[in-house]
């Protein structure tokens, strides 16, 4: 489409270099506004590294804590179960040797 305003071949070259250095411009980078407060992001990363580092500690002494605490009442089980089975075991010991002096008393006639 012909515009009125090129009268003549230089100007509708001049009119699309216009346009082509318009289009240009808006890929250009834009002058960027300081910040307030400047960005540190070697501070910033240490800092997550070190919260990341944080975490995980945590993480690991719960996970600790929590292997003493099996530990532990695993142990505790355990000696609950000999507890359990020498009782057992003095009540049988006891029974046999009743049973034994009965007989004894029993052939002999106490």
């Amino acid at each position: 489409m012909k515009h009125l305003n090129d009268t003549n071949f230089s100007d509708r070259i001049a009119n699309a270099n216009a346009a082509k250095l318009a289009r240009l411009a808006q890929f250009k980078p834009k002058p960027m506004v300081p910040s307030a407060t400047p960005l540190d992001r070697a501070a910033e990363k240490a800092a997550e590294r070190e919260a990341i580092r944080a975490a995980r500690a945590a993480e690991r002494e719960e996970a600790r804590r929590i292997e003493a605490d099996r530990r532990a009442n695993d142990v505790a089980a355990k000696r609950a179960a000999i507890k359990e089975r020498k009782a057992l075991q003095a009540a049988e010991q006891k029974a046999a040797r009743a049973a034994r002096l009965a007989s004894r008393s029993a052939r002999y006639g106490a």
